[in-house]
């Protein structure tokens, strides 16, 4: 699937909520789903900066595509990291490096962050692109 596939797809999963407290749940759940992150990954080299909670994202160039691996402290966090990653992993470095994530406004996270996380969310986002730029730079 594309990025736009998903992030659509996504954006109809959350349309079936009616209210801020059930988004919240259902973000918390998405986060006890994502697969277990290596303890030896959790290093500063893949900490995110900026984040009040702890959060790691960790990248793997396989062919073309970057397959990317995350955690955090915080179980709201994490369902945040499981959402970026459902659209992002598993995607050329180059679509990754200027994904438009327009979904993060479309289901309402943004309105449900405080300005703390949502420095953090930006400092994910700005970082995954990051590494979709150096990947990208890399297979030239």
């Amino acid at each position: 699937m594309t990025i736009r596939q998903i992030q659509d797809e996504i954006i109809d999963e959350f349309a079936l909520f009616d209210n801020k407290e059930d988004k919240y749940s259902y973000i918390i759940e998405l986060g006890k789903k994502l697969p277990p992150y290596p303890e030896d990954c959790k290093t500063d080299d893949f900490q995110i900066k900026g984040c009040q909670s702890k959060v790691w994202i960790k990248p793997e160039q396989k062919n073309d595509c970057i397959i990317f691996y995350g955690d955090s402290d915080s179980v709201f966090v994490k369902g945040i990291v499981s959402l970026l990653l459902r659209v992002l992993s598993g995607q050329p470095a180059q679509e990754i490096a200027t994904a438009d994530l327009y979904f993060l406004d479309r289901i309402g996270l943004k309105q449900m962050l405080s300005m703390n996380r949502a420095n953090g969310l930006a400092s994910m986002i700005k970082q995954i692109k990051l590494y979709g730029i150096a990947y990208t730079s890399n297979s030239n």
